[in-house]
């Protein structure tokens, strides 16, 4: 798949998802097979005003390089000024605007999701960050905002008349949050309406998913977020049936191996404080559905050493 300048190495990529799709996690997707990764979402005004917590998340590694920076704001000016700080970036392929975000802090703001429902100031943005910037520029989007407001057809015709060289597409509306199912059908229509490349979003869970989202839809690449979490095989699972490979489920075992490799590499990343914290939640992912799996997320939520979690998954391990 082909965005503006910027070739793929496949159509299948990892959606950027706040607090989770680090460096570490990242590096994971990328040697599962992953075509290509984002940041995390970053907040351009933050961005602009110099954050140094801010621009630590534009830090990338060298396995995944080149990937796709996304950024999300409701100041058309603003978001094109951070432009700079990326075009002579060469770790950076791919500028990428969320008007997608459903959270509510992000919604009150006017940003994300919201812009969905002011068409002209979302034009606007993607219009000055196209003139601004050196690098293919994209757009993450849902259907529209509510079920009254399903607008997504003709939204999306307008980023690109506005100059954007692809749009990602998730099937649900902000107010859905997560909740109920995503529209494919929709994506469909968004796919028929424009000339650029659709990624569709939403609902991809497992290798047979993806398949169907390609074939109901006809989109050029997928995006997948959620199905990815405690599960980076997913990427390998795809790429195994598209190929017409046996598809490869890990055990237990293979669970916890890559749950502790990820481990290391966010404390290497992010330090020992932050990796004990944030790989909670990864943790009670990755062992989600094993035996006893609640009671070792309970044992583990209260650790505050690394050698100590590390200690109770070896053990958890020899038990299954």
């Amino acid at each position: 798949m082909k965005i503006g300048n910027f070739e793929l190495k496949d159509n299948v990529v990892l959606a950027p998802m706040a607090g989770v799709t680090d460096r570490a996690f990242r590096e994971l997707c990328i040697e599962m097979k992953c075509g290509f990764t984002y940041t995390e979402m970053i907040s351009a005004k933050a961005l602009f005003y110099d954050s140094d917590r801010t621009k630590q998340m534009l830090k990338v590694s060298s396995i995944e390089k080149p990937l796709g920076v996304q950024i999300f704001g409701s100041d058309p000016l603003i978001m094109a000024k951070v432009c700079d700080l990326f075009n002579c970036n060469e770790d950076i392929a791919i500028i990428d605007i969320n008007m997608g975000c459903p959270a509510p802090k992000i919604v009150k703001n006017g940003e994300g999701s919201a812009l969905m429902k002011n068409p002209h100031l979302a034009s606007q943005i993607v219009k000055e960050v196209k003139k601004a910037s050196l690098k293919p520029v994209t757009v993450k989007m849902r259907i529209g905002f509510d079920f009254d407001n399903i607008n997504v057809v003709d939204f999306a015709q307008i980023m690109e008349q506005s100059g954007a060289d692809a749009v990602t597409v998730h099937g649900r509306t902000s107010t859905q949050m997560y909740n109920g199912s995503a529209n494919w059908d929709i994506i469909s229509q968004v796919k028929k309406k424009v000339n650029i490349p659709v990624i569709g979003n939403g609902d991809v869970f497992t290798a047979e998913d993806a398949v169907r989202l390609f074939n109901n839809t006809g989109c050029d690449g997928i995006m997948i977020g959620r199905g990815s979490m405690g599960n980076p095989w997913i990427f390998k699972q795809i790429y195994e049936i598209r190929n017409h490979q046996p598809v490869i489920f890990p055990g237990p075992s293979e669970k916890i191996n890559l749950c502790m490799e990820h481990y290391r590499r966010a404390i290497y990343y992010n330090g020992e404080d932050k990796a004990v914290r944030e790989m909670r939640k990864h943790i009670a992912w990755y062992i989600k559905g094993l035996k006893n799996s609640k009671e070792i997320k309970d044992k583990i939520n209260y650790e505050k050493k690394s050698e100590n979690v590390f200690k109770i998954l070896n053990e958890y391990k020899s038990l299954l």
